[in-house]
Order: C-alpha cells, then sequence, then structure tokens
C-alpha cells in the first residue's frame, strides 16, 4: 500500500513547487499577498502541506527570496561578468532599477518583506550578490571603506529603483528610466567637492 502522505503530494520536491508556484504567483499580480494556503492551492497540494517544509509564512517567503536574489545576482553578472569602470556601474543601475521593474511582486518580498536572516539559503544568496558588487567597488573606486561605499551606492540604486515602482519617478518608457538611471549614477560618481 503506498504511503498517503507520500502520495497526496504528487510533487517530488514539494518545496521548490511551492516556491515555483509562490513565483508564478508574483508574476501574475505583483501585489498578491503570499500566504502558505494560497500558494499550496497554486501548487495543487493541501492546504496542510507547506507546512512539513515550511512552518510560516516567513520561511516561505525567505525561500521565494532566496531565489531573488540568486536571480538578480544571475542577471547583473550576465549584464557586467566583471564590472570594471564606472559607466559599469551605471549599467548594474540600469539592471536592478530593470529588474524590480519587471518583477515587482518579486522585488517587494525581497526587500519589503520580513524574512528569516538566518535561512541558509536565503543568506548564501544574499552573501553572493553582496560579493558581487563589492568586488567591483573594490576594482574600480579608490577608498579606505569599499564595503561602506558598496552600501551606499546601493542605497541610491535601491532608492531609484522603489522611487519608479511606486510611481514617483517617470516609467512611461523603458529608455527614460534608462536614462534617468544612468545619468543620476553618473552625476553621483563625477560629483566632486568645491
Amino acid at each position: 500500500m503506498a504511503d498517503t502522505a507520500a502520495s497526496s503530494y504528487h510533487h517530488g520536491d514539494l518545496p521548490a513547487t511551492m516556491v515555483r508556484s509562490a513565483l508564478e504567483m508574483l508574476d501574475e499580480d505583483g501585489d498578491v499577498e503570499l500566504s502558505l494556503r494560497a500558494v499550496a492551492r497554486k501548487a495543487g497540494v493541501s492546504s496542510a502541506a507547506p507546512y512539513r517544509h515550511f512552518p510560516d509564512r516567513l520561511s516561505l517567503l525567505s525561500a521565494v527570496a532566496a531565489v531573488g536574489y540568486q536571480e538578480l545576482t544571475t542577471d547583473l553578472a550576465s549584464r557586467q561578468p566583471r564590472p570594471s569602470t564606472a559607466d559599469d556601474v551605471a549599467e548594474l543601475a540600469v539592471g536592478y532599477v530593470e529588474f524590480a521593474l519587471s518583477r515587482p511582486g518579486l522585488f517587494r518580498v525581497m526587500f519589503a518583506e520580513g524574512c528569516d536572516r538566518t535561512s541558509p539559503d536565503r543568506v548564501a544568496a544574499v552573501d553572493a550578490i553582496h560579493a558581487y558588487l563589492g568586488e567591483a567597488v573594490g576594482r574600480i573606486f579608490q577608498t579606505d571603506d569599499p564595503a561602506a561605499l558598496a552600501t551606499g551606492l546601493w542605497s541610491v540604486v535601491h532608492g531609484l529603483a522603489f522611487l519608479h515602482l511606486d510611481g514617483k519617478l517617470d516609467t512611461t518608457s523603458t529608455e527614460r528610466v534608462r536614462a534617468r538611471v544612468r545619468q543620476t549614477i553618473t552625476a553621483l560618481l563625477s560629483a566632486r567637492i568645491s
């Protein structure tokens, strides 16, 4: 006789299926509020099944955020495998903002929702993007504190992403968004103290 618990899943890897279903929900409607029950329904499993792998909503959001950080890192690295100029930094900023605008629901889960800071997958994904960006800053800029500079640059770009997402900056054309982000980063990096 088949194990009823295992046969009720209908999935070989329920955690991955749940994350994939959550990502699909976010891509379909960036304003959807993810709940374990809704994601289970989307995945086609019982509402109790997710609790075997995700004890609460926070743990599911952390798994989804980890995938988001991985995808963002992959996207940025594919645009600029080894950033080495200020122009490369501007292009990374464009990529970051475009990721936010193309995946608003996922971006908000990554940055506006609570997450489990001890989730190994999330921690590894965050560490990977920090390492990528930190190495770029170390290569490009002469500074006594590359980590602080990387945080400052990230803050500016992140702010641009949310200003665009929240409708505070014009998003009617991709070229306008790209131009504004490039101009902002270029102006910041070329400014001199008088």
